[in-house]
């Protein structure tokens, strides 16, 4: 199962990659840099015209050239994407950012923690759950 990772932070993405790492998840692991990357992605366009369409996508909120929050619409109110898990994996614990996640139909809210210790965690988690305990719809 394909993975999208849609992270603007090096950090967070070498930390993520490192967790999975860790955590022995063997699943392909996509990484785009903002919003707009992201769309396009998921809609196999320009350079990626060839990638897979994700099978779960990780996503953060603040993004630069289109916010989480509006790749988070699109994807929701898009018949061909509806159906793909959004788990959005940010820093923000911000309750005003979870309710906004929540109504635009988020499936989680994750606040990514700093330590790789618990980072690595978050990432057994998100295996165990959506990897290996849920039917997907695009298996």
């Amino acid at each position: 199962m394909e993975i999208l990772l849609v992270e603007d932070n090096p950090g967070d993405v070498r930390l993520t990659q490192e967790a999975f790492k860790e955590a022995k998840i063997q699943n392909q692991l996509y990484v785009v840099e903002d919003g707009v990357a992201a769309m396009e992605f998921l809609h196999q366009q320009g350079q990626y015209a060839d990638v897979p369409r994700p099978h779960l996508i990780l996503l953060d909120l603040n993004l630069p050239k289109k916010d989480g929050r509006e790749v988070l619409r699109e994807i929701k109110q898009n018949s061909a994407l509806k159906r793909i898990p959004v788990v959005v994996l940010t820093t923000s614990g911000d309750k005003k950012d979870i309710l906004i996640s929540y109504d635009l139909h988020a499936n989680c809210y994750i606040t990514k923690p700093v330590e790789l210790d618990q980072f690595i965690q978050i990432a057994k988690s998100i295996d165990n759950f959506w990897l290996t305990t849920v039917s997907l719809p695009g298996e």
